[in-house]
């Protein structure tokens, strides 16, 4: 994991109107957790900017850091094993009161219907186009910050 001494509490927006977030990213690949980051970036819109990454390469890792707090999206990585990121998407929905917004990352476009059953607000095929990932965490971060 990765900058696990993010500070705890929800998502902020500053005077200057930026969406400062930490992100969790869940994948037992590790170029998935790069592309991931690649394409996001520090800024995955001009008032969206990423804090902390917080690379959880197991679920029990996901589910220890999301029962800490401190989390305003996660990205979960659908094709993980031995636990995939679906399965974890709705264990969290149905376990976590105010759940962060999940971005689940799916095996390909007709598994649209998979995200939906996993609860997830968003999703985004393999292979990953970096511009639909930006676009899906600013904009879960924005919903986010609207609702927190």
């Amino acid at each position: 994991m990765s900058d696990a001494h993010a500070p705890a509490g929800p998502s902020t927006q500053a005077t200057d109107g930026i969406h400062r977030v930490r992100v969790l990213l869940y994948s037992d690949d590790i170029t998935t957790r790069d592309a991931v980051r690649a394409a996001a970036g520090r800024r995955p819109a001009r008032d969206v900017e990423v804090v902390s990454w917080q690379e959880c390469a197991t679920a029990e890792a996901v589910v220890e850091a999301m029962d800490a707090g401190g989390i305003d999206v996660a990205v979960l990585d659908g094709e993980a094993t031995p636990t995939g990121g679906l399965g974890l998407c709705r264990q969290l929905k149905n376990e976590i009161f105010r759940c962060p917004p999940v971005l689940v990352l799916t095996g390909r476009p007709q598994d649209a219907w998979l995200a939906a059953w996993s609860l997830a607000d968003d999703a985004v095929p393999h292979p990953l186009d970096p511009i639909a990932v930006a676009e899906a965490i600013a904009r879960l971060a924005r919903e986010r910050v609207a609702v927190g």
